[in-house]
């Protein structure tokens, strides 16, 4: 995994701290948007998380099964402290076959500010595995800061700055998720507070057709 942990990104290491962070980047908004307009689950549905961080996606789910990994202990600790009474697993290692062969298959698979800490043979080993375990009309989404030719300069600083050190434009996101899945959905969206660009990519191999993206779409919040 390739990312900054030195320096002022340490404390961004501890959940509370991460949090905060992700609430003064809208990041609440963000993730309602994430799951009405890209996710869309169902009461029901089983979801796999991959890189849950602390799970606060959960906070904005139905009634799922709910399955996250992630490596940081505390992050874990977390999720299993404030999601006790759901219906959720967590596990504080690196996902490989071998786990995902002992689950069942998955309705939803979440990777939320994965891809761009990871390079792209990582990357692309993560989207087939995730793509071996769907179950029939599944989608993976994926959603992860970008670069892009119209980006709010403040916006293009910040996305340098993050801990990730593989962002990648709309067109290499929508590259790389090609090769695990048959249909692929990228849409950048620009935010106004804070300005920052995120990519979001759905991913299906069955199941609903997805309208092929335009060269470079974008909505701006």
């Amino acid at each position: 995994m390739a990312q900054i942990t030195s320096g002022i990104r340490t404390v961004l290491s501890q959940p509370a701290v991460y949090s905060a962070f992700q609430r003064l980047m809208g990041a609440y908004d963000d993730r309602e948007r994430y799951v009405r307009d890209f996710l869309r689950p169902a009461a029901g549905m089983r979801v796999l998380d991959i890189g849950c961080g602390p799970a606060d996606i959960l906070a904005h789910l139905p009634d799922v099964e709910y399955f996250g990994f992630d490596i940081s202990e505390q992050y874990i600790e977390k999720a299993r402290q404030r999601f006790a009474d759901r219906r959720a697993q967590f596990a504080c290692k690196h996902l490989v076959p071998d786990d995902l062969a002992a689950l069942p298959r998955f309705d939803r698979v979440i990777a939320i500010g994965l891809l761009h800490h990871l390079d792209d043979e990582t990357a692309l080993g993560v989207l087939r595995m995730a793509a071996s375990r769907l179950a029939p009309n599944g989608r993976l989404v994926t959603l992860d800061p970008c670069f892009t030719a119209d980006q709010h300069p403040l916006a293009r600083w910040l996305v340098k700055c993050d801990r990730g050190q593989n962002v990648r434009t709309r067109a290499g996101y929508e590259a790389l998720a090609l090769g695990a899945f048959e249909r692929v959905q990228a849409t950048v969206r620009h935010k106004r507070w804070i300005p920052y660009t995120h990519c979001h990519v759905i991913c299906e191999n069955d199941g609903a057709n997805l309208r092929p993206a335009a060269s470079e779409p974008t909505d701006t919040l």
